[in-house]
């Protein structure tokens, strides 16, 4: 019975249910870690609202230091990602560019 509304109950931000449908961390992928910075680098260029204030807040120097981060990763991980990783950054890294260039 308590398990069963364990199960019924949602998680706290950021946490997801695992197979005994305790709250836990996602599991970090190299694809999550990207999607991540991704994430990061929008929201300092004010493309994404800051989820309590419902504000757009641009920060040039923190969004350049999210996309300069990505760039480091591609460089040194070159020749060793998977093929769809490969992909993934690179479409990313691309993406940020374009967007950080129309917002300077």
């Amino acid at each position: 019975m308590i398990e069963n509304q364990l199960n019924c109950e949602e998680c706290p931000d950021g946490r997801v249910k695992d197979a005994s449908g305790r709250c836990v961390m996602p599991k970090v992928t190299f694809a999550s870690f990207i999607l991540s910075l991704n994430t990061s680098a929008l929201f300092h260029m004010g493309e994404l609202e800051h989820p309590e204030t419902r504000e757009r807040v641009v920060d040039r120097e923190l969004a350049k230091h999210s996309i300069d981060t990505l760039a480091l990763i591609a460089d040194k991980t070159r020749g060793n990602l998977e093929p769809d990783e490969n992909e993934l950054l690179t479409r990313i890294l691309y993406e940020l560019k374009m967007r950080f260039v129309k917002l300077v």
